[in-house]
């Protein structure tokens, strides 16, 4: 017969559901400057994001652009008003369009350095 003291309990046993031989953290900024795969998907998401915004702000500027001669063609009295002797139209066309191209331009700047700063940010981590 065995006493209590005799029984020992069995000896703890690790378990572990699966090895992790082999597997290699991702070091983003290393896969970006040898140009595998992975960098290769984080350069086409960043040129991917700046071309679409390339092209919102570019279409908004040039819908914005493009309307203004058919406003000249819906109101024809436009034509008529004069600013200092200078027909609004003229002023329109030569003038207040910079302002705005501007204001476009200056978005697209912030936002593209913004885009480029997440990418960064991204490729850090």
């Amino acid at each position: 017969m065995t006493t209590p003291r005799d029984r020992r309990p069995p000896p703890r046993e690790r378990v572990v559901l699966a090895q992790r031989r082999g597997a290699r953290r991702v070091r983003s900024r290393v896969e970006v400057q040898e140009q595998t795969e992975i960098g290769d998907a984080f350069v086409r998401g960043l040129i991917r994001a700046q071309l679409g915004l390339a092209l919102r702000v570019g279409g908004v500027a040039a819908t914005a652009l493009a309307a203004l001669p058919v406003l000249f063609l819906l109101v024809p009295s436009i034509a008529d008003v004069s600013v200092a002797g200078i027909g609004l139209p003229w002023l329109i066309l030569g003038v207040a369009v910079y302002p705005v191209l501007f204001a476009a331009c200056r978005f697209y700047v912030r936002r593209a350095d913004r885009n480029e700063q997440e990418f960064v940010d991204l490729v850090d981590d």
